[in-house]
């Protein structure tokens, strides 16, 4: 374990935070931002498998943890050494199939166990501990998992495709019901159809977040394909027609972008 390495890059960040204009300026609020940039930073070089990104956003990611613990021990609110000595407790604690003597029989017993261990610590409800700041489908996602080790799930992935089209007829219905205030209503029941059709998603092993991440890159890859094909014919998107347009597009689909 490099450990002096280590030192010297906690020593490097505190010299920043004394010494650097701008890094002394900084709080846990002002660079709250660029924490959640760098960490969609690691997701992305995990997407592409690009492990040498991922080694330096790693770094990057890293290095908020240890800005935050300066920042937090300039503060007199916590330690570098009480974060660290915090998340070993916590997983010890945590797996006591590992550092104990309790049996499981599998990871889905693991995951059972840590919901019910959390809740052991002081929590209130298996919904505490999923940050609002989560994109909303992986939030729901990750709350709809929670319910379900606790056993509060469907027991067929044909009963929750069932729901899914309900949800369907019900968003029809409100848009056809002109008495009702349609921004409220339908914006309700649209997401009332998206939650059925992320639980829908982990049913079938699909991470709703990673598969709608993958179709917008899609859509980027093709639109620019277009605007690239227009561009060599001397045109741009917004004097070409929307058949020229759809043709490209399929051009592309079949070129496998």
């Amino acid at each position: 374990m490099p450990t002096k390495k280590f030192e010297k890059f906690v020593e490097i960040v505190r010299k920043l935070r004394r010494e650097c204009p701008w890094d002394r300026e900084q709080t846990h609020e002002s660079i709250r931002e660029s924490l959640l940039e760098e960490a969609y930073e690691v997701v992305e070089s995990i997407d592409h498998k690009a492990w040498g990104g991922l080694k330096e956003e790693l770094g990057d990611l890293l290095l908020h943890v240890v800005f935050h613990a300066t920042i937090a021990e300039q503060e007199k609110e916590f330690t570098l050494r009480e974060i660290i000595e915090g998340v070993s407790e916590k997983l010890v604690r945590r797996h006591p199939h590992v550092f104990g003597t309790t049996k499981v029989k599998d990871a889905h017993e693991v995951k059972r166990n840590w919901e019910s261990l959390k809740l052991a610590e002081g929590r209130t409800s298996v919904m505490d501990g999923i940050p609002k700041e989560l994109p909303a489908l992986l939030r729901a996602y990750r709350l709809q998992d929670k319910a379900s080790k606790l056993g509060f799930d469907w027991k067929d992935k044909v009963d929750v495709w069932k729901k899914v089209e309900e949800e369907i007829i019900e968003l029809n219905k409100a848009l056809e019901d002109r008495s009702n205030d349609i921004t409220d209503q339908v914006e309700k029941e649209f997401g009332d159809l998206l939650f059925a059709l992320v639980n829908y998603a982990r049913f079938i092993g699909v991470n709703p977040e990673g598969a709608l991440r993958s179709s917008v890159d899609t859509f980027i890859g093709r639109f620019r394909y277009i605007e690239r094909s227009l561009k060599r014919r001397g045109k741009e998107v917004r004097d070409s027609t929307l058949e020229e347009m759809d043709q490209l597009w399929a051009e592309a689909k079949r070129h496998g972008r």
